[in-house]
């Protein structure tokens, strides 16, 4: 349980833009047309992202997580741009764990069957956890397919940290380029906060 004196790190993430979508997959399977938006949620799930009311939550038993999502780019084609900014609380075990991430999902919105995954990447904490606090990194990430393969489709980001966080175990050189490949996800927590 948090004490109630304890507070969020903020993460600042803004989704850029998207390159390379494949518009010829089974995803658009009525329509060349591509209306891609982005979800992202945080694995494992933040305790502050717990007690978040919003119509984006989602739940399974008693694991909740919050899902955060673009508006849907009606113009940009395969390269669409969203610039679509949030702040997303993270408690300081979030930071602790190497294995945290922030699990990405892109999508396509069809009119007839909903939505249709294009592609996802998971960001690993290590890939921001060790920027200076105000400093604005930007990433961009490979996606993959549906069952793990690389696509050629990219999302860029940039990512600020609003408070300082000590993350275990990671060098506190920032002066190097961080190049970000998509890393394993974890089935169980992946599939937990997947749905909208």
């Amino acid at each position: 349980m948090l004490k109630q004196n304890q507070q969020p790190f903020i993460l600042e993430i803004t989704v850029l833009s998207a390159e390379g979508l494949n518009t010829n997959c089974s995803s658009t399977l009525f329509s060349r047309r591509i209306r891609p938006f982005i979800t992202f949620t945080t694995v494992p799930p933040s305790p502050y992202n717990h007690h978040m009311m919003t119509m984006s939550s989602s739940s399974k038993g008693d694991k909740k997580c919050h899902v955060y999502r673009t508006r849907v780019d009606d113009e940009g084609g395969t390269n669409p741009k969203w610039g679509d900014k949030f702040d997303v609380p993270l408690d300081h075990t979030f930071f602790a764990n190497r294995y945290s991430t922030i699990h990405l999902q892109l999508y396509t919105k069809r009119l007839i069957v909903g939505q249709a995954q294009l592609g996802w990447c998971q960001i690993p904490v290590y890939d921001f956890g060790s920027s200076p606090v105000g400093t604005v990194r930007y990433l961009s990430y490979r996606l993959r397919a549906g069952d793990g393969s690389r696509g050629p489709a990219i999302v860029n980001l940039a990512v600020k940290l609003q408070s300082s966080v000590p993350v275990s175990g990671l060098n506190s050189d920032t002066c190097h380029t961080v190049v970000g490949i998509p890393v394993t996800v974890l089935p169980r927590a992946a599939a937990e906060c997947s749905r909208l």
